[in-house]
């Protein structure tokens, strides 16, 4: 079901919700957080999708807010939408409410503020938080450089933001390195969380010989890369060379030297998800390891719904131990 509520105001939008949840029998107690999703017109649709699918493990409330192209320009100007904006005869508010089959386990409210609004997202979605129930705020494509500091931000328990999908995904890491948080995350490391977790079975794997050096493959200039270098040279304190990979798509290998030989975790084709690990004075083995997801990376952080300490350590210490220059 979707409903289409043009000119409108926060105070109807809440009521129309209420009345839907009335009609169907449903409560929104069950939502168990609310995802604020600030995205433009052209990535709506497939941010919308995404928290769809990822309502189904976690249900929640989805407000996202999309100004309307050159909304930002219509006026120099905002009042509270329920006082003096409330005797206008425009509100400077689109809406749109989805339930049931459009809107996975939860309802979706889509916002499109013009004008002054645009610049006062918190005054929209305030009314429309589910009561008691955690927030968490997404950002699919460009992020603030702050966070912490953004309207929708501050009022978040956790900050989604995914600076591969940026336009400048270097310089958005360096704003989220120097802006950093707790409560914030990136999805360009989310996306490693399986590779991670298989290298840390090899290297718990006897004989317990320390690493020498580390080899990371993969394409130039691949955010989620840089990362992995920079949590192994962390971790294990040896150095760690980054090898461009000509037409790869994500990362290719991790190669381990010490005393018996080289530990490897090799991946050649994202697209084909095989894998091949290979230690010292063993067969080398096959498994599936497929390309994750953005549904899988953003249900996993809607799961965690608190401090990521090891993503910490690597963005405020472990980035400059593999670009000290930056």
């Amino acid at each position: 079901m979707i409903i289409d509520m043009p000119n409108t105001r926060t105070r109807e939008i809440s009521s129309k919700i209420d009345e839907l949840h009335e009609e169907r029998g449903e409560s929104a107690t069950g939502r168990v957080l609310t995802l604020l999703i600030w995205t433009n017109e052209d990535e709506l649709e497939h941010a919308l999708e995404l928290a769809n699918a990822a309502s189904r493990e976690h249900p929640c409330r989805v407000i996202a807010i999309s100004p309307k192209r050159g909304a930002a320009g219509a006026q120099t100007h905002a009042e509270p939408e329920d006082d003096a904006a409330a005797d206008d005869e425009t509100s400077n508010l689109d809406a749109q409410v989805r339930f049931g089959a459009d809107a996975g386990a939860g309802e979706i409210i889509v916002l499109h503020p013009r004008g002054g609004l645009v610049h006062h997202p918190d005054t929209l979605v305030i009314p429309l938080l589910v009561p008691d129930a955690p927030v968490v705020a997404w950002w699919p494509t460009e992020a603030p450089s702050n966070p912490s500091k953004d309207l929708l931000g501050a009022m978040a328990r956790s900050r989604i933001t995914d600076a591969m999908r940026s336009s400048n995904p270097y310089r958005t890491i360096s704003d989220l390195r120097r802006n950093w948080s707790p409560k914030n995350v990136d999805m360009s490391w989310t996306r490693l969380t399986v590779w991670r977790a298989m290298l840390a079975t090899m290297l718990d794997q006897p004989p317990h010989l320390p690493i020498s050096t580390v080899r990371v493959t993969g394409p130039k200039g691949f955010l989620p890369m840089d990362l992995l270098a920079a949590w192994l040279r962390l971790r294990l304190n040896v150095p760690v060379v980054i090898e461009d990979v000509p037409g790869a798509t994500a990362v290719t290998g991790v190669y381990l030297t010490r005393a018996d030989g080289v530990l490897s975790l090799e991946r050649p084709d994202a697209d084909e998800g095989v894998a091949v690990i290979s230690m010292p004075g063993q067969s080398p083995q096959t498994i599936s390891v497929p390309a994750r997801t953005l549904e899988e990376c953003l249900s996993e952080e809607l799961r965690r719904m608190y401090p990521d300490e090891i993503y910490a350590e690597v963005i405020t210490r472990g980035w400059d131990l593999i670009h000290p220059n930056d």
